[in-house]
């Protein structure tokens, strides 16, 4: 059968699908419609026989709309099976694409009683309070960096696992210095953001006691826990069971948790499961029948085609609902079009409105996907009022320089000129009239229609983190010129509008350090002594720890900080303007009109300065707490200043209050 035929509208198919279990018996149900035959193998329950023969092997019959199924009776939980599907002639075996348990290496599914693998409580697991996703303050976090350091003060088996990311009271051996979860929670971050966590290829599950890292940007089964985080990748209810506990315990601390989806591409290609069980049918394809490589990773899915699109639904709904999941960072979003990024709101809607989706708003390489019909940062505007979030890389560039090249400098590190791209921050994309759009970085236009929309960032998993960035644009700067330039970095992002994210241990000055001294941008595969968090950092640099804590406080206290539209913030955020507040180049301030809990007005300013000098700002009204400083930041006063010019310190934020 010819791709076009399977793209007829009589192969759509929406019952369910996978391996449908009850304690009698199990359904399983494979969408391979160009299929000639489909055959059912049974494994035994033992997860290191992960190499042993077939125990059965059951034919299928197809059925409706391109289905092949087959039922068998009796209790199948904890028995592994898989597929052996024939197309054009050739048998391949294959994994059931909705397995919602695995073996060792995701290489056979496994049909499970899911209520068995629930932790005790789990159904009665209730998510932290959030109200609004403009709330959102973001912690990215790989699971194996998190805790695998002896410095983490985590126990020993429970190093780099789901185990580790929740072990309460962790310090420093030897100090009271807070680490893991309890550092988290001290930091005040409203969600984790976990690095790929679904089942990915690129770490040998069966040799853990090798030194092996990735990122986990490599997906195999998109509906199943990674198994390297698992104490025992052999035992496939184990995993479930330690990710839903770690969902448990972190809402139990009030975090909450967002999965990192990599539904653009998959790590193998032609030989992919989905390619043997529909040709041609899952992705997409050049002019020439090739496949297209808009991810840079060989392949890219078909978003737009039915049974494509289903799928991507059907796994964040699945992972919303089984694993209590509060959100989900698309990578390469632009490769999705946009209805289906649509189609997942609205699902997720029905679930739980408070569930947050964001993305990058760009692919990797050219793609057939049109790009008015993908989902693209400037197409944001697209989805009308629906929260889906775009990261802003017009943010992450302005404030340290690009991150394509090493000693491209932003407005924290020297650049001039950017004051307009760091307003367009502070505004969330949004369209306000203190902006000009013709000096932006990278925009045209306000491509946000309301601050849900936009995620604001200096620094994430990808290129150097943003201590090694400035290192790399300030070669000569002193450690306290840096720190001056990290603490400004987070106040500009810390106090601007949007949802709010930074990378694990930037609050650390994270570095990345090859063995021979150099600094690494992309750690995607490098091994732990890169990779880790050095929670000793936490000591040597706990004045810049401090410091992110007390913006995350004072951001929590103001909920003029975090508005929830973007006429809201036309109405309540005036820029400070140069010639009359103050002289110089290099810097913006802006003032929030905030109505507080006594139905009074308190004015908040903020300023930021990025010059190598002080300067003098003119409020035009006396009477002022200072609230942050190039030293201090929180919500409590450091000092009271009575005139109405202030001096504010080279490189650095201030907020005051009135």
């Amino acid at each position: 059968m010819i791709l076009e035929e399977v793209m007829n509208e009589k192969y759509n198919y929406d019952g369910e699908l996978g391996a449908i279990y009850s304690k009698e018996r199990t359904k399983f149900i494979l969408w391979t419609p160009a299929a000639e035959e489909v055959r059912l193998i049974i494994y035994s329950k033992d997860g290191r026989e992960y190499n042993s023969t077939p125990g059965n092997i059951v034919a299928m019959e197809s059925k409706d709309n391109g289905t092949w199924q087959t039922e068998l009776i009796g209790d199948l939980d904890g028995v592994f099976y898989n597929y052996i599907v024939t197309n054009n002639g050739i048998s391949n075996e294959v994994i059931d694409p909705y397995a919602k348990a695995v073996g060792v290496n995701g290489d056979r599914g496994m049909v499970v009683d899911l209520s068995s693998a629930n932790p005790e409580g789990f159904d009665n697991d209730i998510k932290p309070e959030f109200k609004d996703a403009t709330d959102s303050i973001l912690y990215e976090m790989h699971i194996r960096d998190f805790s695998i350091n002896q410095n983490s003060g985590v126990e020993e088996k429970y190093r780099g696992k789901y185990s580790g990311v929740w072990q309460k009271h962790t310090k420093i051996p030897g100090t009271e210095e807070s680490t893991c979860l309890q550092h988290v929670k001290e930091l005040g971050v409203t969600h984790v953001h976990l690095l790929p966590t679904f089942d990915y290829a690129s770490v040998d599950e069966s040799k853990l006691d090798e030194p092996q890292f990735n990122w986990g940007y490599d997906p195999k089964n998109y509906n199943v826990p990674e198994g390297s985080y698992s104490i025992n990748p052999y035992e496939g209810k184990l995993r479930i069971n330690e990710f839903k506990t770690m969902v448990k315990e972190l809402h139990k601390e009030g975090i909450r948790v967002v999965m990192d989806m990599v539904y653009n591409h998959t790590f193998k290609s032609i030989d992919s499961n989905f390619n043997f069980i529909a040709p041609g049918y899952y992705y997409r394809q050049d002019s020439n029948g090739n496949l297209s490589n808009g991810s840079a990773c060989g392949n890219e899915l078909a978003s737009e085609r039915y049974m494509v699109r289903r799928y991507i639904v059907d796994s964040v709904v699945y992972w919303a609902k089984e694993y209590h999941v509060d959100g989900f960072r698309f990578d390469l979003m632009a490769l999705h079009d946009i209805e289906t990024m649509k189609e997942i709101r609205r699902r997720l809607d029905e679930i739980d409105k408070s569930i947050i989706m964001y993305g990058e708003g760009w692919n990797g390489g050219e793609s057939p996907l049109k790009f008015e019909e993908a989902a693209f940062k400037k197409n944001t505007v697209k989805y009308g009022d629906m929260q889906i979030a775009a990261f802003s890389d017009d943010a992450r560039d302005g404030i340290k320089g690009n991150v394509f090249f090493a000693d491209d400098k932003g407005f924290v590190n020297g650049k001039k000129g950017l004051e307009e791209v760091i307003k367009f921050t502070v505004t969330a994309s949004t369209k306000h009239d203190g902006v000009d759009y013709s000096k932006l970085n990278y925009s045209e236009f306000p491509w946000a229609n309301e601050p849900y929309q936009t995620v604001n960032y200096v620094s994430a998993h990808d290129n150097f983190t943003l201590w090694d960035k400035l290192q790399n644009t300030n070669p000569e700067a002193s450690k306290d010129e840096l720190i001056r330039m990290n603490k400004l970095a987070a106040a500009i992002v810390l106090t601007s509008q949007g949802l709010v994210f930074f990378q694990a241990g930037e609050e650390f000055a994270r570095t990345k350090v090859n063995a021979d001294g150099t600094l690494n941008e992309n750690s995607y595969c490098s091994p732990d002594s890169v990779n880790y968090l050095d929670w000793d950092r936490c000591l040597e640099y706990k004045s810049l720890v401090e410091y992110y804590k007390g913006l995350i406080r004072l951001r929590k206290s103001h909920k003029v900080f975090r508005m929830n539209s973007s006429s809201e913030i036309r109405e309540k955020l005036m820029f400070l303007n140069k010639g009359v507040h103050f002289n110089e180049d290099g810097v913006v301030g802006f003032v929030l009109n905030e109505i507080n809990c006594n139905n009074n007005c308190n004015q908040i300013v903020v300023i930021y300065n990025a010059n190598d000098e002080s300067v003098d700002v003119d409020l035009k009204s006396n009477g002022w707490s200072l609230l942050v400083n190039e030293d201090k930041a929180g919500n409590e006063e450091i000092q009271y200043i009575e005139q109405d010019v202030i001096n504010v310190k080279r490189k650095s934020c201030y907020v005051l209050i009135k």
